[in-house]
């Protein structure tokens, strides 16, 4: 699409990729948009508003108290007259700024004020990206509909180090502005499975086989994946944490369970297998409370291995046209997630390292080695609600090729 006649409030805050946004309003004008600069203090330091409104062919608004402006509360007009504010390059002191709603110059005070779309394109060194803080920040602010683009990993302009934290390019910025104008939706029309949880495999009606999954990942997943117009089918094992919205949840406890709705759900475009699916059950769980006898030896349990959904929906007659495992390693990572891929018949393996001292299962964030047919790419550890964003983005990615 063009941008023709759309309005957008562009938002330059500090930092050396500021001087990106003189080549991103140009390829904005190219496309017909009409562009209102926004400089806060410190971007002024790198580019100049002169420069900035010489290309907007706009006046640059800088100041919160202009008494010009101001005169019809112009920091809520510049809020509203507009189709989408994007924030580019977005520091992390300005990032903080908008997840805690700190107002104290006019670029916080517009993002504030705003009622509309706001597009966030980060750009800070990666130390600063990978903080707790920022990592929180960033969450939040996906968790209050703000969107992101980039950052992307390469080396730093003005520090000589690399890595996760260069602002993306202009021309992603403006693609991901006109998917966001658009309405567009990558993955509408398209029907995704996921699986999620652990799962339950009765020894006794009180006590069961389980691993140890809080769900976060796989319904993480699931939501991204709708987000982005996909039909989801997720499927539960038991959790404690909230359905996701525009969702469709069935519930299951026990592995074959499991399988029996995956399978039930088919065909779809796409299974990202999440769940934390026992390896083994009970040969034969008892029907009443194993009692505790004094003198007496436990009773032994005869395990049965339970069903491979992945190589199930990998093999599959109806088999999607993606297929995604994950795999939860304590060692080894790469080389077990590599077999995990060959042996199950998938597309792609999202493998991490669950050792106890990750802190992975039932946190909040996740560190993946994205394993496919034409090599491994490891993703920085990030939030867990980052992963699945990514991961969806590359699904919608794969699925329109």
């Amino acid at each position: 699409m063009t941008l023709s006649g759309k309005r957008i409030l562009l938002i330059i805050s500090g930092g050396i990729a500021a001087y990106k946004s003189l080549d991103l309003i140009r390829r904005l004008r190219e496309r017909g948009a009409a562009v209102r600069p926004v400089m806060t203090a410190g971007a002024q330091q790198f580019v100049t508003p002169l420069a900035v409104g010489a290309l907007a062919a706009s006046r640059v608004y800088t100041e919160l108290f202009s008494r010009e402006d101001e005169q019809d509360v112009g920091h809520i007009r510049l809020a509203r007259a507009c189709d989408l504010v994007l924030v580019a390059p977005a520091t992390a002191d300005l990032m903080a700024k908008m997840a805690n709603g700190h107002a104290d110059d006019l670029a916080s005070t517009v993002l504030l004020a705003t009622d509309r779309p706001v597009l966030v394109a980060p750009a800070m060194n990666p130390m600063m990206w990978m903080h707790p803080a920022t990592r929180r920040n960033r969450a939040t602010l996906a968790a209050d509909g703000i969107r992101f683009v980039g950052p992307a990993s390469g080396e730093m302009a003005e520090s000589g180090e690399a890595g996760e934290g260069r602002m993306a390019e202009p021309v992603e910025i403006v693609a991901a502005i006109e998917d966001l104008l658009s309405g567009a939706k990558p993955l509408a029309g398209r029907k995704a499975i996921v699986t999620s949880g652990p799962t339950h495999e009765p020894i006794d009606p009180v006590r069961y086989i389980a691993n140890r999954s809080s769900g976060k990942q796989g319904h993480a997943i699931a939501a991204a994946l709708a987000r982005l117009g996909a039909d989801v089918t997720l499927v539960s094992g038991p959790v404690t944490i909230a359905e996701p919205a525009g969702v469709r949840v069935v519930h299951v406890e026990r592995a074959e369970e499991m399988r029996d709705a995956v399978v039930a759900a088919l065909p779809a475009d796409v299974a990202v297998m999440v769940a934390a699916v026992a390896d083994w059950r009970v040969a034969s769980a008892a029907g009443n409370k194993i009692k505790k006898r004094p003198g007496e030896a436990p009773p032994p349990l005869q395990l049965a291995e339970n069903p491979d959904i992945l190589k199930t929906v990998g093999h599959h007659a109806s088999r999607p046209k993606l297929v995604i495992g994950f795999a939860a390693e304590t060692e080894n990572v790469a080389a077990n997630g590599r077999a995990k891929l060959e042996r199950k018949g998938a597309d792609y393996i999202l493998a991490n390292d669950v050792s106890p001292a990750t802190g992975i299962m039932g946190g909040d964030h996740n560190r993946v080695k994205l394993i496919g047919r034409d090599g491994t790419e490891e993703w920085p550890e990030m939030g867990k609600d980052e992963v699945a964003e990514r991961l969806a983005a590359l699904i919608a990615a794969k699925l329109s090729a």
